[in-house]
């Protein structure tokens, strides 16, 4: 069965957005293994809370995110 994890910052995406990630994903395994992966493949989009992530051992908000992006 394939299966993805895709772990996004809380309220970052909407309904539409996430729907369009396991669309994809699924289509993508569709391609790599065939039809038959379709029916069994499993799609989990996890929304972490805020300051439940870090990188580089510094601990990240939506707040921080944003500032580093320019929104």
């Amino acid at each position: 069965m394939p299966f993805a994890n895709f772990k996004v910052p809380s309220g970052t995406l909407t309904t539409e957005q996430m729907e369009r990630i396991v669309t994809a994903t699924t289509e993508l395994y569709v391609d790599l293994y065939g039809e038959r992966a379709r029916a069994t493949t499993m799609v989990l989009v996890e929304e972490v809370p805020d300051g439940g992530w870090g990188i580089g051992g510094e601990v990240l908000t939506l707040a921080k995110l944003q500032r580093t992006s320019g929104g």
